[in-house]
């Protein structure tokens, strides 16, 4: 077994900021997120709104629409693309114009509002990488917080919906096949602040019931709600601008147990019916017995999520994620025990931080960590059922090369590459990923 990766140096600290700020507004549920972006525009004069149509996205047609409070309309401009696709989109369009309205407006501050599809991760990737004559979008505008606008009425709706986009005709390009509930969780997971609009049309006790599992699902944003009858937009201003929330340096859901960041809370007693179980360990799941339970524990869920190894391919960090009735699994590339020492100098720092802590003489940074969340779930049924799909005392005994031969259902869904692990081995999109 290889030792424990040295822990890295601290970055040091940056300087004051004086870039116009940007606060980036997404939701499934547009009408929600557009009426929060007006209040936003009613308590700041100077604020500029971006929004994208993406209605004819699939043909290379793009609606871009900038407006403020009191002139109303700036720009409506339709955008013809060379490729119909979100990325493009992001990268021909979107960061073109916020680097152009910081130019010719300066001095005002911008709200980008994402379209209904888009996930603020995928705009999070283009500003960090995409560059705009030459330079990054991050260079000319301070990125203020990434908000999340959840319609009370439809949450719950969307998250247990079993349709993809693709059935509902709103697919963001012609291989869009994701579906409904991950788009909804993704948004939710990404973002540092969330706002919960209006109420529940089952009254109040479901309104905090929402509330409750916007919580347990992201218990890092800050949550706000809104009284739709009732908004007053200098307090939703005071809530959601110029907070400094975002930091681009965490990083998506999966990737975060792997670098030391909560990836939930254990609450397993319920609050409003919402309950929450945090399930980790140091052992290998048996793949077959791992395998016949996966419908089980998923059962009573509306998110679940993580990373998990398998005693028959134990060189492999396998991701978890359950939404919407399907279970989505992947490979996150090499747990370091398995890799060379001279090749983790090209994992972040920060994950090798978080396995220096957490280092075992055996396991070295091998783990279970998945987190589960559900209405009236039995949190004692359900670790019952992951423990029982450890190894056993011995079969531990029998030692990898036993493991690797045990029957896997699993083989071959989750491929490591040859080349050399990068920082994006922890990023959230899963290679090989299989959806049951």
């Amino acid at each position: 077994m290889s030792s424990s990766p040295q822990a890295p140096v601290d970055a040091a600290p940056t300087d004051a900021d004086t870039r116009p700020s940007l606060t980036v507004l997404s939701g499934f549920w547009p009408a929600a997120t557009f009426a929060v972006a007006r209040a936003l525009l009613a308590a700041d004069p100077s604020l500029l709104l971006v929004r994208h149509d993406l209605t004819g996205i699939r043909d290379g047609i793009v609606r871009r629409v900038v407006r403020s409070g009191p002139a109303g309309i700036i720009e409506d401009e339709q955008v013809t693309l060379v490729h119909g696709c979100v990325s493009c989109t992001l990268r021909e369009d979107v960061l073109p114009t916020l680097a152009r309205l910081t130019r010719s407006q300066p001095g005002h501050d911008l709200v980008l509002m994402l379209p209904e599809v888009v996930e603020p991760e995928a705009v999070a990737a283009a500003c960090a990488h995409c560059l705009v004559d030459g330079a990054l979008i991050t260079d000319l505008i301070r990125i203020d917080s990434y908000v999340t606008v959840l319609d009370a009425e439809h949450l719950l709706d969307g998250l247990a919906s079993t349709d993809d986009l693709t059935a509902l005709g709103i697919q963001a390009a012609e291989d869009d096949h994701r579906a409904l509930a991950d788009v909804v969780v993704r948004q939710i997971e990404y973002a540092d602040t969330l706002v919960l609009w209006g109420q529940s049309r089952e009254g109040a006790f479901d309104t905090s019931r929402m509330s409750v599992l916007l919580q347990r699902m992201a218990p890092w944003a800050a949550q706000f709600r809104v009284d739709e009858d009732l908004v007053d937009a200098d307090a939703l201003t005071r809530q959601l601008r110029h907070t400094h929330r975002h930091r681009p340096e965490t990083p998506g859901v999966l990737a975060r147990g792997l670098q030391g960041y909560a990836l939930g809370t254990h609450e397993p007693e319920a609050d409003c019916g919402v309950v929450s179980v945090v399930f980790r360990a140091r052992r290998p799941f048996h793949p077959q017995r791992l395998h016949d339970v996966l419908e089980d524990v998923n059962a009573e869920m509306i998110r679940s999520r993580g990373v998990f190894w398998l005693a028959s391919q134990p060189d492999t960090v396998v991701a978890w994620e359950f939404a919407g009735g399907g279970l989505a699994m992947g490979s996150l590339g090499h747990w370091l025990v398995s890799l060379p020492e001279d090749r983790w100098e090209h994992v972040c720092d920060q994950r090798r931080l978080a396995a220096a802590l957490e280092w075992d003489p055996y396991y070295g940074d091998r783990h279970q960590h998945l987190v589960f969340i559900g209405l009236d779930v039995d949190p004692v049924e359900l670790h019952r059922t992951l423990a029982g799909c450890l190894l056993t005392d011995a079969e531990l005994a029998d030692g990898e090369e036993t493991w690797r031969s045990y029957r896997d259902p699993f083989a071959g869904c989750f491929p490591l590459g040859a080349e050399e692990l990068t920082d994006t081995d922890t990023d959230t999109d899963t290679e090989g990923a299989q959806r049951a």
